[in-house]
């Protein structure tokens, strides 16, 4: 270990901790998780896409911490990603702790002091320590990244099942409407005509524009910068340097493949076929790798199809999706206004924040249905979803898919989710619950 640069990480790191306990603490929206944030005796790893909030969130939880009575000095933060860090090992990381603990001696031993951990998986042996943290010191831990390797490659290797994974994704509609400042209806679907086209107004601006914090209330140019650049930096930092990928334009051609068709079937052969087509060199080992790759990452969410067995979901296409709605019009290629794809990939994510193990269907008819969401709690739902049902043949393709499913999963709630109130079917049976998707996405879940 070189000892210049050791002393140069020690103080860097001793000044990040000073400011850490002494600078105003950031504010921002309250983000809602669902279930469990911390576990005794299991470090929480808050993990998500870039630029979803995930920071924001550890500061949520030191002021939460903090206004529960909790003294300022047990509450020290350090972000890794930081420029002058780069080079550190974990190494590096013993003489913080020592440093903290010179300050308060008292707290050695205590079981009240939190650590947060920004971004550090940056921080090559990382695990190690964390460990050596846990078993050594009475603190509780909170770490981020922007890889789901963070738990499911590193950390739950490393700290063997001493982890718990919060997930992190952009701003619901709820917490978009919380951002905004705007007070959220108790009663969605009984709103009168100018308050409904109002929230209906808000929702569908939700939709082009997405749940990024970041982009929330800037003008489109803007946020079409802003949301490649996202992209991009997801590819190299978060897919190209950490796996160490060669492939690149093989890389670009796929997140625009799977970015511009949202909600769309993706078949690693086909997609292989048809670059093998055009000339363009690639195998298909190399796609599939790629392909977990983003969803490591968390660019892309995947579905797989309800099977009975894995040789059957295997040789069915998966649905993919953005993490985000408002990546679509960046990346669609059409020109169409896509917000049945984006509506549909709001539910998806909305599904997933709700922990929801989430597939589609494909009845032997050949029908479709878009979600199989089970909660942990047990229930199960079947959920359509189509931007506009009122044409009847629209809402006869939608009820029918519903309907055969139904027979293959008869607990399951059967809903309809349309992109407004005007939207909904003229008619419909009994067994099937037909609301906007703004009200379902609103709503206090309880069966999760």
């Amino acid at each position: 270990m070189d000892i210049q640069d050791s002393h140069r990480f020690q103080t860097r790191l001793s000044e990040k901790l000073s400011d850490s306990l002494s600078s105003p603490l950031p504010t921002g929206t309250p983000r809602r998780v669902f279930g469990a944030v911390r576990l005794p005796g299991k470090a929480t790893a808050v993990v998500g896409m870039r630029r979803a909030g995930k920071t924001m969130f550890l500061h949520q939880i030191r002021r939460e911490l903090l206004s529960g009575g909790t003294a300022r000095e047990r509450l020290p933060y350090i972000n890794f990603e930081d420029e002058r860090l780069a080079g550190m090992t974990a190494e590096h990381l013993h003489p913080l702790v020592e440093d903290y603990f010179r300050r308060f001696p008292a707290f050695r031993g205590s079981e009240n002091v939190t650590w947060c951990f920004d971004e550090i998986q940056v921080v090559p042996g990382w695990e190690k320590f964390v460990r050596r943290l846990l078993d050594s010191e009475k603190v509780e831990l909170f770490l981020t990244g922007s890889s789901a390797a963070l738990l499911s490659r590193e950390i739950a290797t490393a700290l063997r099942g001493r982890a718990w994974e919060v997930l992190m994704h952009p701003f619901s509609f709820t917490e978009a409407l919380h951002h905004k400042g705007q007070a959220i209806p108790d009663q969605p679907d009984f709103l009168d005509g100018p308050a409904r086209s109002a929230l209906e107004r808000t929702f569908i601006d939700y939709l082009t524009a997405g749940g990024f914090p970041e982009v929330q209330g800037t003008d489109a140019a803007t946020r079409y910068q802003l949301l490649r650049d996202y992209v991009d930096v997801a590819m190299l930092r978060d897919v190209v340097e950490r796996h160490h990928v060669t492939n690149v334009a093989g890389l670009r051609w796929l997140v625009r493949h799977l970015l511009g068709n949202a909600a769309g079937l993706f078949s690693v052969e086909k997609f292989y076929g048809a670059l093998k087509s055009q000339g363009f060199a690639i195998s298909k080992d190399t796609v599939h790798q790629l392909m977990g790759y983003l969803q490591d990452c968390f660019l892309v969410r995947t579905v797989w199809v309800a099977a009975d067995s894995e040789r059957q979901r295997m040789v069915n296409p998966r649905k993919a999706y953005p993490i985000d709605p408002g990546l679509i019009p960046v990346f669609d290629r059409t020109g169409r206004s896509n917000m049945g794809h984006a509506l549909e990939t709001a539910v998806l994510v909305e599904l997933e924040r709700r922990r929801a193990e989430i597939a589609y269907v494909k009845t032997p008819q050949g029908f479709e249905v878009d979600f199989l969401a089970r909660y942990p709690s047990g229930e199960t739902e079947l959920i359509q979803v189509c931007a506009d049902a009122t044409a009847s043949e629209a809402a006869e393709r939608e009820l029918r898919a519903l309907a055969a499913a139904g027979k293959r999963f008869p607990e399951a709630r059967k809903m309809l989710l349309t992109l407004t109130r005007d939207g909904l079917p003229a008619h419909t049976p009994d067994d099937v619950i037909v609301q906007p998707a703004y009200v379902w996405l609103l709503a206090s879940p309880s069966i999760i």
